[in-house]
């Protein structure tokens, strides 16, 4: 157990040293001027709330269940994933968000499709406009038929009845101000994730089981390769891309462009925590990879394995909050997802939102298409997120090495996470089994290449920047 509470102390210690260092390369104000919550307030979209209040949304929006989820899964590898899950967070996943959310708080709350265009170009802004609508409507679809089904098990209620009733509380979710349903919904949500993880993890150490120490061995019961696919499958525990869709709607009601640090960079730490948490329980709870490789088979996935941890660790208890937990964190993943996407159409052709009629206007067609596509198989899609969520958080970092780069800080800190998941994101869909199924002698050397590319067409870029031919350095903004 001793690889844990190493990798626990890393994650803490990097959120006030590499994550104080972060902060430092955007050179965050001295002074306190206005936000978009109090320069753009419109009670609807741009409101100024508490910073715990931000801070729990903000966590309950980019996790959801991928801490969980994707922590189990990666612990099929074993012990490994502590590494990916521990140094990933702070180099890679809380860079990843704090870039998102500051770049937002200081574009008066753009979209990740607005952000990545102004740094990375037109032709870039384009794809990502419909690539993120895309994206959010998927994930909104795949976080209402799961619950759906959940709450079809547990209540003698019909899955059809639980669809519109998600749907009817993901279209008031998507319109009404950010404070009133969000606001007073996801601080409760918060809590209990977190009360989940810390419960998960205390009974482990009161209960005596063994959490192995890290090794480089692949324990994988079916020898599924550690590159690139654990470093895709943990997901959210390590970076995402879906979290610099989320970002926007905090970077909308933060007090002070200080406090990013907390909310977005300190949100992912404590994300990574519960992933590590949940990542000991996969590893040790069954004895072994292949026992919990057994569990998922048994229990028809991992929500039935979180269940299962959470009842035989918490008992009755367990049980309770597990549920709130398989059923509200998709939920509220998915919520969010459908208003992200009003955000980005928003942003896209210049709507007004301060009525609730030009609202609605919205929100009505995002709910229906997403009402539709329930009633369509789009496992096929779905199985692209992985590679598309990991390719979003590249072209997110690849976004603010250059906003670093046009702004004299050190865009390393970016640069080098960026390459990094250049080449997870091209190997991992040469290989995969969605992908093109490459051999890995072949897809190894082809990732490679393209994150060389990528680091090239980055310089490329930059070179304008010191040419003047590109003007996206910061402008004083007043108070």
């Amino acid at each position: 157990m001793i690889s844990f509470f190493v990798c626990l102390a890393i994650l803490i210690g990097g959120y006030f040293i590499y994550g104080g260092y972060v902060e430092s390369c955007f050179r965050p104000p001295i002074d306190d001027r206005k936000t978009p919550a109090y320069r753009l307030e419109d009670g609807v979209d741009y409101v100024p709330m508490e910073n715990w209040r931000v801070f729990l949304i903000q966590l309950l929006n980019i996790a959801g269940l991928g801490p969980i989820f994707g922590a189990l899964a990666g612990a099929m590898w074993g012990p490994a994933v502590f590494l990916w899950i521990t140094f990933g967070t702070v180099f890679a996943g809380g860079v990843h968000d704090f870039i998102s959310g500051v770049l937002s708080e200081r574009n008066d709350g753009a979209s990740i499709s607005e952000l990545c265009g102004k740094y990375l170009g037109t032709t870039m802004r384009h794809i990502m406009r419909g690539f993120s609508v895309v994206l959010l409507v998927l994930v909104g679809v795949a976080f209402t038929t799961g619950p759906a089904g959940l709450l079809t098990k547990i209540t003698p209620l019909s899955y059809n009845f639980w669809l519109v009733i998600l749907l009817i509380y993901y279209f008031c979710a998507t319109f009404l101000p950010v404070d009133k349903l969000i606001g007073k919904l996801y601080p409760f949500f918060g809590f209990c994730l977190i009360f989940m993880a810390v419960g998960v993890g205390t009974m482990l150490f009161v209960e005596g089981y063994h959490v192995p120490e890290i090794t480089l061995t692949n324990m994988h019961p079916k020898g599924t390769p550690i590159w690139p696919i654990m470093f895709i499958t943990v997901a959210c525990g390590a970076i995402s891309g879906f979290h610099s869709t989320q970002s926007p709607i905090m970077a909308r009601c933060i007090k002070s462009e200080r406090d990013c640090h907390k909310i977005f960079y300190g949100a992912m730490v404590c994300e990574g925590i519960i992933a590590l948490i949940w990542a000991a329980a996969g590893v040790s709870f069954y004895g072994n990879t292949a026992g919990l490789g057994e569990a998922f088979v048994k229990y028809h996935g991992a929500g039935g394995v979180v269940y299962d941890i959470c009842s035989g660790l918490m008992g009755y208890l367990g049980t309770v909050i597990a549920m709130i937990g398989v059923i509200a964190c998709p939920v509220s993943s998915a919520d969010t997802a459908f208003r992200s996407a009003r955000y980005t159409i928003v942003d896209w052709f210049k709507i007004d939102q301060h009525t609730l009629a030009s609202r609605l206007k919205l929100a009505l067609p995002i709910i229906a298409v997403g009402g539709i596509l329930t009633q369509v198989d789009v496992t096929i899609l779905w199985r692209y997120f992985s590679w598309t969520n990991q390719t979003l958080a590249m072209l997110v970092l690849w976004s603010g090495a250059m906003y670093l780069y046009a702004n004299k800080g050190n865009a390393w800190i970016a640069i080098i996470p960026a390459t990094f998941m250049s080449a997870v994101s091209c190997t991992y869909i040469l290989v995969a089994k969605e992908g093109l199924q490459l051999s890995t002698s072949i897809a190894y050397p082809v990732g490679i290449v393209f994150a060389i590319v990528a680091f090239c067409l980055f310089w490329k870029r930059a070179k304008k920047v010191d040419r003047g031919e590109l003007n996206i350095a910061d402008k004083p903004v007043q108070g």
